[in-house]
């Protein structure tokens, strides 16, 4: 029995199948066709087609995704307490597959009970769709540490998952707005696109949660579970942790700000709306092919840390060629392709970069809680994207923008270019600067031979 464990233990470094890879990343493809729309659209949905005031939409937003970020702490502390035939997250998993698919095409129904009542309504709607979204997120990302401790397949799970992502977000900005005109544009065009979606989203989370298998929750000794008081003060004497929840919310805030102001940019700066769909495929076709052609092999000889390090000075490149001229399609295309190639380069770490903190936590105080690790790392995310799109609405009151309007101001014009252009830019130089301070990488492979050792040990007695 004892050979048994210790073999269990050795067996975690397996490589994974390619239909578990496809699991773990086709739920990325399954979340983001809620969480790429919320991005990019959910904020000119409310102001543009159902006329809610932008400043307050924001304040809104800001204040669900802090109430919801405490909903990831206890949505990690069930994670770590879940037992059952199928593990601790992938239950969960089949759990909310079909609450996820409902709670997309509530988001979009908004009915018309006036600016009171249409106002209302989104609310709770977004509340649901937050919570839910949490509920099945902190298990997906959990999974990723739980299918195996091999850092290079954990690398690859991110790329597989980052590539379907990319591809889920390029398929959403190119069909959303086609679909809503072909269903009668207006609230139907909108609800009847999502439902579609949210059909979509179910099915695939089915998928994952067939397809995969956690085996480090299996061949692992069974521990006493961690107090949270425990567990929380593990969380933050765990350096790297803090140093990865910081560069994922700088990303996420990042990320969220451009994409919900992207709509804005092309429609006023670029005068052509649909022209955010080009864009798109500028930017996240060579960001899948960056990510399954080259990254695996760049991470494998030079680590996440520079490959991402280097997306993100990449990606301050493409903002700067953008501003030669932000009218010009070729120049902002050209601009699009580089930001593309950046941010596949930044994909390749991200969550990996959560699940190896993992392994330095327990190595260095003995206390594994992947769920609270995640979870916590999540409501840093929320705040990073709540602040997105909060700081996008404030933005545009405060640059006057009227929604709506054929025309806006000069002064909303150069309040969209900031948003667009050189907030994101700061951002990613702030990125560069947070990983000038990561160095797991260098240390991870003795990590992995001292837990081997004790898993031994323990196993032994």
């Amino acid at each position: 029995m004892d050979s048994q464990k210790v073999q269990a233990t050795e067996d975690l470094e397996v490589t994974l199948a390619f239909k578990e890879r496809m699991g773990i990343g086709i739920a990325g493809f399954a979340t983001n066709l809620v969480w790429s729309s919320m991005s990019s659209y959910i904020l000119f949905y409310y102001t543009d087609v159902i006329g809610l005031s932008a400043a307050l939409l924001s304040t809104m937003m800001l204040f669900v995704r802090l109430l919801d970020g405490g909903a990831d702490i206890g949505m990690g502390m069930v994670v770590d307490r879940t037992h059952s035939k199928y593990g601790k997250a992938r239950p969960w998993v089949k759990w909310l597959a079909i609450p996820f698919g409902i709670s997309s095409m509530l988001l979009f129904s908004v009915p018309d009970l006036g600016a009171t009542g249409s106002f209302i309504y989104a609310t709770v709607t977004y509340v649901i769709v937050n919570l839910i979204y949490t509920a099945l997120n902190i298990p997906l990302s959990t999974l990723s540490a739980l299918v195996t401790k091999s850092q290079y397949e954990r690398s690859v799970l991110q790329i597989f998952n980052t590539i379907l992502s990319t591809i889920c977000t390029l398929l959403v900005m190119n069909v959303v707005l086609p679909m809503v005109k072909i269903f009668g544009n207006g609230r139907m065009g909108w609800f009847i696109t999502f439902t579609i979606f949210g059909v979509i989203a179910t099915i695939l989370f089915f998928y994952t949660f067939y397809s995969t298998k956690e085996r480090v929750t299996e061949a692992t000794v069974k521990k006493e579970e961690v107090p949270f008081k425990i567990g929380f003060k593990a969380l933050f004497t765990n350096k790297y942790w803090v140093i990865i929840v910081l560069l994922l919310v700088t990303a996420f805030l990042n990320m969220g700000i451009g994409g919900s102001v992207a709509l804005y940019f092309t429609t006023y700066i670029m005068k052509n709306a649909e022209f955010l769909g080009i864009i798109s495929i500028a930017s996240r076709i060579p960001s899948v092919l960056v990510l399954a052609v080259v990254c695996a092999p760049l991470v494998k000889r030079y680590g996440k840390k520079n490959v991402v390090m280097a997306g993100s000075i990449i990606s301050v490149i493409g903002k700067l060629v953008m501003v030669i001229d932000m009218t010009s399609p070729i120049v902002v295309l050209i601009a699009s392709v580089i930001l593309g190639v950046g941010g596949g380069m930044l994909g390749a770490g991200s969550f990996a970069f959560l699940a190896d903190t993992v392994e330095y936590g327990e190595w260095k105080s003995g206390v594994r809680t992947e769920g609270l690790i995640f979870s916590a790392a999540s409501f840093g995310l929320k705040v990073g994207t709540g602040l997105a799109t909060a700081i996008v609405g404030w933005g545009l009151a405060y640059f006057g923008y009227h929604s709506g309007a054929v025309t806006q101001t000069a002064h909303a014009i150069q309040g969209i270019e900031f948003l667009y252009i050189w907030l994101p830019l700061g951002l990613s130089i702030v990125q560069v600067i947070l990983l000038c301070f990561y160095d797991l990488d260098k240390i991870y492979p003795q990590i992995m031979k001292d837990l081997n050792e004790r898993n031994r040990a323990k196993n032994a007695e």
